[in-house]
């Protein structure tokens, strides 16, 4: 029995049956999400035709050794940015060849939080080439666990629309 809610394997089984539509292949960085979105994407029947690798990349010094964050932006904008993201969807994309990357990167809590960055704020990126780079943010409410399963359907769900509109 999967250990993820039906909401997310039922997204998860969407964005399944559109990759193999495409003929594409999605990747994951997560940082916060621990690979919770990773978890879900496997629990789906098949996923292999579609899902092949992705990287937990908790802290900074894993971000930029195993998908080639730079220290720059990382120093310059922090783990929990939009360019942070945006450069890990790039690079588990082009690392693992894949058609799609999605990154997450956040404060899930219940500490580490600031007031520029509450506990709860995550960015989630999307590298479907080099030129299209996408990312968006969000402050989910909630206990630790809670905002890492908002994180995961918000990562689900924007991939579904991305890739929807990829075909139109």
């Amino acid at each position: 029995m999967s250990s993820h809610n039906e909401t997310a394997i039922a997204l998860a089984t969407q964005l399944g049956e559109l990759l193999i539509q495409r003929q594409f292949r999605i990747t994951a960085a997560e940082s916060c999400t621990g690979g919770l979105l990773a978890a879900c994407l496997t629990d789906v029947p098949g996923a292999s035709s579609w899902f092949d690798q992705s990287w937990v990349t908790y802290s900074n010094q894993a971000k930029m050794d195993l998908i080639g964050v730079s220290a720059e932006t990382l120093d310059q904008h922090g783990a929990v940015s939009e360019q942070t993201v945006l450069e890990m969807a790039k690079g588990a994309r082009r690392i693992a060849v894949a058609n799609i990357g999605v990154a997450i990167s956040g404060i899930a809590g219940p500490d580490g939080g600031t007031i520029d960055k509450p506990v709860g704020t995550v960015w989630i990126g999307w590298s479907l080439s080099d030129q299209l780079l996408d990312a968006e943010v969000a402050v989910f409410p909630g206990n630790r666990d809670q905002v890492r399963q908002a994180a995961l359907l918000a990562a689900l769900s924007g991939s579904i629309m991305r890739v929807s509109h990829l075909a139109d």
